[in-house]
């Protein structure tokens, strides 16, 4: 179904599950029905109340984890890897990312050596703290063992405080607030970490 995340909150009497998806018609079902089957098993496992939310991802293609697994599909299906992942880097600079960086490790073309190959378009600045880059491994299995495909897919700059939350980017009422701030105040510490002197009485 195109699932990117699946984040998992417990509290005492509540599990909330957070999927992020392509495609939420495939997990939702018609009229709701296979949220209500995974729910149900969900409290037999956990004997707790279940929440799921689901969010869905606009522009897959700007998703490094369903890129890396659509690599993956089509190498396992006999599709030339070049020809894969010139495409799917094709696909990420038609939806406006900056850059996109993929590496593919293994017996490339079931040769006798395994060895690494890389693809690059645009800029991925991997040094830069304020780039707003995401990141995937995925793997393929193949006839010939397993291939490794980790893609980088540089989507801006982000300036200002960031949100480090997992669910930043998505719709904040949905997500139940915004994280990744620290809450404001005064502190009786310097930067050295030890107390101020002048604050001692």
């Amino acid at each position: 179904a195109s699932v990117s995340k699946v984040i998992i909150e417990r509290t005492l009497k509540l599990v909330t599950v957070t999927i992020t998806t392509a495609r939420p018609g495939i997990i939702i079902g018609k009229g709701g029905q296979e949220v209500d089957k995974l729910k149900e098993e969900l409290k037999k496992i956990t004997d707790k109340e279940v929440q799921i939310n689901i969010f869905e991802i606009k522009r897959p293609e700007l998703d490094a984890y369903l890129v890396a697994t659509s690599i993956c599909r089509q190498i396992e299906s006999r599709i030339s890897y070049r020809r894969a992942i010139k495409m799917a880097i094709a696909a990420s600079m038609r939806m406006n990312a900056e850059g996109i960086k993929v590496l593919i490790s293994g017996r490339l073309n079931g040769a006798e050596m395994a060895r690494s190959e890389g693809f690059k378009e645009g800029r991925v600045p991997l040094s830069t703290f304020r780039a707003d880059i995401d990141y995937a491994l995925a793997e393929a299995h193949t006839t010939y063992g397993r291939m490794g495909i980790k893609v980088w897919i540089m989507k801006g700059e982000v300036y200002g405080k960031r949100d480090l939350s997992p669910l930043a980017g998505m719709d904040k009422k949905q997500a139940g607030g915004k994280g990744g701030e620290a809450p404001r105040g005064k502190s009786n510490f310097n930067r050295g970490g030890k107390p101020d002197a002048r604050k001692r009485k």
